[in-house]
């Protein structure tokens, strides 16, 4: 971003040019200089701006579907919202979860390899202590998950998973499911230390418990539809496949749909003193012989060239031709 000088430090820079303290040309070459911008070979950027605000959106509507899903589990107010979406080293998210916290480890077919959503211990022991009765808040002392604590924490992660299979719908059909629920982040090794990842950090909020749920996605797990995280992807709209009742009810309703019919015998120029001066019994020469089809318009197009004839006295018009699709009246 360009700095944008200020009036006192425009004034400032013009007294020390007029003074001689800095010197316009000294100043040129360091403009002419190359510039060097360090590069961390350890934060290798995989995921362009593109892909970050497509995982945001996508996972603005994940955190959506968990608020609905965990506030009917917990029965009590639950808000989640995204407030950060950033890629860095996977040795860098470990070292900076709890040393003690819930990590969810899940794979999703057709993607390989395994992602982890990781809640932190005040969210995780608040929907315990609401799901065994309590009021939902977190002990000031964290201990050792229980066998039937797992049990239950991994029951109502791996339903949560269906929000996500709903939040990537638009981009992939997804399968997640919970391959298994670990406490310490040492045990946990899905990449090598220096892979890249896109970490969606969700702020939650559980009764007057708050904290955070991050899910981490490796670049190598979604490289393969990274294609379809671009704008030009999300933006495009998706033919839906209709179902065999649909087709046929919308068949039905097009069949029904009325058109106006035209029948044009010819036309004719007169002047509007001729005009005012018709009177009955007057005879007005049209410009197709007599021998000659008429136009039949269905709307203000051409599609029909017909005869003129009566039905059970009634004029009526056989259709003799059809006009070929595209073809426009000569004077249009």
């Amino acid at each position: 971003m360009v700095d944008v000088l200020s009036q006192n430090e425009i004034d400032a820079l013009l007294a020390a040019l007029s003074s001689g303290e800095m010197d316009a040309e000294e100043l040129k070459k360091e403009d002419t200089q190359k510039k060097v911008r360090s590069y961390d070979f350890k934060r290798a950027t995989r995921f362009s701006k593109d892909h970050i605000r497509s995982l945001t959106r996508i996972h603005e509507n994940f955190a959506r579907y968990l608020t609905t899903y965990f506030s009917a589990q917990l029965r009590t107010f639950v808000q989640i919202s995204v407030v950060d979406v950033e890629q860095l080293p996977y040795d860098e998210f470990i070292r900076s979860i709890p040393k003690m916290t819930i990590l969810n480890i899940f794979e999703a077919e057709p993607l390989e390899g395994r992602m982890v959503l990781e809640v932190h211990p005040n969210v995780a022991y608040a929907m315990l202590d609401r799901l065994l009765g309590g009021q939902g808040t977190a002990p000031s002392k964290m201990n050792a998950l229980t066998e039937i604590e797992m049990t239950i924490m991994e029951r109502i992660f791996s339903r949560a998973f269906e929000s996500l299979q709903e939040a990537w719908k638009t981009i992939i059909d997804l399968s997640p499911r919970l391959e298994a629920l670990e406490t310490n982040p040492q045990f946990m090794q899905i990449v090598s230390p220096n892979e890249t990842i896109a970490l969606i950090s969700l702020s939650t909020k559980i009764g007057d418990t708050t904290g955070m749920i991050n899910l981490c996605i490796p670049h190598v797990v979604i490289e393969p539809i990274m294609p379809k995280l671009s704008v030009h992807h999300w933006f495009v709209s998706q033919k839906k496949s209709r179902s065999p009742e649909e087709v046929e009810m919308l068949e039905q309703r097009v069949n029904r749909a009325q058109l106006p019919i035209a029948v044009e015998l010819g036309e004719s120029t007169i002047s509007i003193f001729e005009f005012l001066n018709l009177s009955q019994g007057d005879v007005i020469t049209l410009n197709k012989p007599v021998g000659e089809g008429l136009s039949v318009k269905v709307g203000n197009k051409i599609k029909f060239i017909g005869s003129p004839g009566s039905i059970k006295d009634r004029i009526a018009v056989q259709v003799d031709e059809i006009v070929s699709e595209g073809v426009e009246e000569e004077n249009d």
